[in-house]
């Protein structure tokens, strides 16, 4: 798999490069960009045979919130059999490997998890890359993490945990910091299984009544941002974990967007003053994904398959980010430096982290020559 796919014509700086379930965790921790759920009962074989999500780089079959608790039997039934197809259009040359996104599961409760895994195989395994586990807590997280490791040593494979933090104890502020140190021990005795923390914006949003409109971002609700801020501040230390934001739940997006001619400024121009770019929803949704780098997340939920190529394009790097990050990590002396452009300071220790962050973040999403390519390479 490799991303943006629906542009195959755009012409890179450096090219991202091709990941699958096996590629290491260091850099495959960094590709899953805008991850789309969608409920365990649709079937979307025949798309990613036929191409037609050429976007797509991961998704989640969700056994939780959208799907009911009558269908869980359908919903478990229909991505065994999905799991199933898909390995064996591999085996039949019938799909590339190379065009196969990273597929989750995302289960609705320890008994649950059990009753799914009872039933996986080793020929399915092979395309399934993890599991996703909803309000994830210092109470239940050693146990699924548990039964995740049992499973990869039943069948010797390589399966991840993506925990989404989103419970009631995080959203209030007088238990959220032990319960995240909590949760960060846990976490920290199953490092290698963890590939990305998830957060749940809509639920912390639904502790306090309150929704966000479609012209204010996640990070305007201020009991959401502080949250936001928390789980940041305590998993992202150090890079200790990749973090991805939260969904956008607006969507009205054409699946095909042109431009009679490209916008003459940069997108951070058009989008904090206020100047339309695409549509209100879409404007909103790129508002909130350069809010989302800015405080170190990296990729998103997103739940509208038009919204892929947004979040992707807008996690690609620009050539002056990308050499201030080769320069500092390749910088043994310490010190400070002159930045590229010669408009910035680039100080080796303090921003290695940063530049840590940016170099995997273009092997993933590639690197792009300037602001204004982010409009070319998602249109």
């Amino acid at each position: 798999m490799r991303h943006h796919l629906y542009n195959r014509n755009f012409s890179f700086v450096k090219e991202p490069e091709s990941f699958d379930k096996y590629t290491e965790r260091e850099l495959l921790q960094y590709c899953l960009g805008a991850t789309m759920y969608m409920p365990g009962t649709k079937d979307i074989t025949s798309k990613l045979l036929d191409g037609k999500l050429a976007g797509l780089t991961s998704f989640v079959m969700c056994f939780e919130d959208a799907c009911p608790k009558e269908k869980i039997n359908e919903a478990e039934k229909n991505v065994h059999n999905m799991l199933d197809k898909l390995t064996a259009a591999i085996d039949e040359g019938k799909l590339s490997s190379d065009n196969l996104p990273l597929v989750f599961v995302r289960v609705r409760n320890i008994g649950q998890f059990d009753d799914f895994a009872a039933q996986l195989t080793k020929h399915q395994l092979r395309c399934l890359c993890g599991i996703v586990f909803p309000k994830f807590s210092a109470a239940n997280g050693r146990l699924y993490f548990e039964k995740l490791r049992e499973l990869n040593y039943k069948f010797s494979e390589n399966l991840y945990g993506m925990p989404i933090i989103e419970n009631t104890e995080v959203a209030y502020k007088e238990t959220r910091i032990s319960e995240l140190l909590g949760i960060k021990i846990v976490l920290d005795s199953y490092r290698s299984l963890v590939l990305q923390i998830r957060v749940g914006g809509t639920d912390f949003s639904s502790v306090f009544g309150v929704r966000r409109g479609v012209d204010y971002s996640i990070y305007d609700i201020m009991t959401v941002r502080d949250c936001l801020c928390d789980i940041i501040n305590i998993f992202g230390r150090n890079n200790d974990y990749v973090i991805s934001g939260p969904v956008w739940e607006y969507f009205r997006a054409p699946k095909e967007l042109m431009f009679d001619e490209l916008p003459s400024h940069g997108l951070d121009d058009y989008l904090m003053k206020r100047l339309p770019i695409v549509n209100q929803e879409i404007d909103g949704l790129l508002r909130e994904v350069i809010l989302d780098k800015a405080n170190g997340f990296v990729g998103r939920t997103v739940i509208h398959p038009t919204h892929i190529k947004y979040v992707n394009a807008l996690n690609a790097v620009t050539k002056e980010e990308y050499e201030d990050a080769v320069m500092i990590l390749g910088n043994t002396e310490g010190g400070v430096v002159k930045g590229t452009g010669s408009n910035k300071m680039n100080e080796i220790r303090p921003h290695t982290n940063w530049a840590s962050k940016i170099y995997n973040r273009a092997r993933a999403f590639g690197v792009i020559e300037n602001e204004g390519s982010y409009i070319k390479l998602f249109a």
